[in-house]
């Protein structure tokens, strides 16, 4: 059944285009070709890319923080208390006002004490700024590395200048070794990013985050299986272009170089509109659209291959959004704004937008001569949300 489902999944009208075998991409005569199976070494990649990261953000990012002057903010801990932490784990991290006052009656506790348990608790799952400085400064150094390397790689290249070459002769083009490595370490490193999804800082944009990595697995995956590398290494060094410049404008903000760090956005921002937003549709776009099938007809791979790329400019374009919104903060406060994405901590005095502690309530028992409610409610909304009646005094 295995068998019968790799003959199926490698049928070659899936990955080439007409009239092309895989048979005429066998290595021969000192040529050596793109072969799927190279692409199962991006597993152990990526697995050895995580434990070299673990080790740069404890030992060199960590302390390169700490050099830079980032600090933790002391969070306030609160009392633990059984009831609210399940709530808190099992039903969400922001009770409706009506549950707020159900859980302060069942805990004895005013409302101002059981918002404020929640403001704490809520703010212990936030993740520091020495951990969101050692994240970007491995995504910084992976990012400028490769951009690098694959400058290095590509720089002679005719069809990196020139596009229309990359379907030149296609699909018989031979690999280039360094193009191998390259490509393999830029697989492995998306990889390693899927891999520690659980336990990376998830923002706003964590869903995208998400869509954004499985699409590029699928392209490099897909790319290099189909021997479309030219194009697909040119997809990857656009990307490259501005990454390690986003990172580098994170680790800067973390450490408080305020200066720096609008620079570095305003860069940034440029070069992603220019990367992105009009290089990326006009030329990259256009050359998988429209080029690719000159001389070859269209085939699965060219549909697969397409959608994938239209989801990432669907992505770029929403990221631009959130771009153009700090953009405009720093045009109208002068300084570049926190990041959107990211939420921010609460402070004790925050109102959450509960009501405020019923005055007449004090330490559980009323100004007045009756007693206090059974299981200790503060207000009388909570005695009869929690009792079903008030008592009289």
């Amino acid at each position: 059944m295995l068998f019968s489902f790799s003959e199926w999944l490698w049928q070659e009208k899936y990955w080439l285009p007409p009239n092309s075998t895989w048979a005429q991409l066998e290595d021969r005569d000192g040529l050596v070709f793109a072969h799927p199976h190279h692409m199962l070494a991006a597993l152990p990649v990526a697995l050895v890319l995580v434990a070299v990261r673990i080790v740069f953000e404890r030992f060199v990012a960590l302390p390169l923080s700490r050099w830079m002057g980032v600090r933790d903010q002391i969070r306030r801990q609160m009392k633990p208390n059984p009831v609210l932490e399940k709530y808190f784990l099992r039903m969400g991290q922001r009770p409706v006002e009506t549950q707020m006052v159900l859980l302060a009656a069942q805990c004895g506790l005013t409302l101002r004490q059981t918002q404020r348990w929640f403001r704490r608790r809520r703010n212990l799952e936030r993740p520091c700024l020495s951990k969101k400085f050692c994240e970007a400064s491995w995504r910084f150094v992976f990012y400028l590395c490769s951009f690098v390397g694959g400058i290095s790689v590509l720089y002679h290249e005719p069809w990196l200048w020139t596009l229309a070459l990359c379907w030149e002769n296609y699909p018989q083009q031979t690999l280039n070794l360094a193009l191998y490595w390259w490509y393999l370490l830029e697989l492995g490193f998306y990889i390693s990013l899927l891999i520690t999804l659980p336990f990376d800082i998830k923002r706003k944009d964590f869903k995208e985050q998400v869509v954004h990595h499985f699409v590029t697995v699928g392209l490099i995956a897909f790319s290099y299986s189909s021997n479309l590398l030219r194009i697909g290494s040119v997809v990857l060094l656009l990307h490259d272009c501005s990454d390690y410049l986003l990172e580098a404008c994170k680790m800067f903000n973390y450490s408080h170089f305020r200066r720096v760090c609008n620079a570095l956005f305003i860069i940034f921002s440029l070069v992603f509109f220019y990367t992105r937003l009009i290089f990326f549709p006009t030329q990259v776009l256009y050359s998988t659209l429209f080029d690719s099938i000159k001389n070859k007809s269209p085939f699965f791979g060219y549909y697969y291959f397409n959608v994938l790329l239209v989801m990432l400019q669907i992505l770029h374009v929403y990221w631009f959004c959130l771009i153009l919104r700090m953009i405009f903060s720093f045009l109208w406060k002068g300084q570049m704004a926190k990041d959107i994405r990211s939420d921010a901590e609460e402070s004790d005095s925050s109102d959450d937008g509960a009501v405020p502690e019923s005055p007449q309530m004090k330490n559980g028992v009323t100004r007045g001569s009756g007693p206090a409610i059974a299981n200790g409610p503060r207000s009388r909304a909570a005695g009869r949300l929690a009792n079903g009646h008030t008592q009289s005094t």
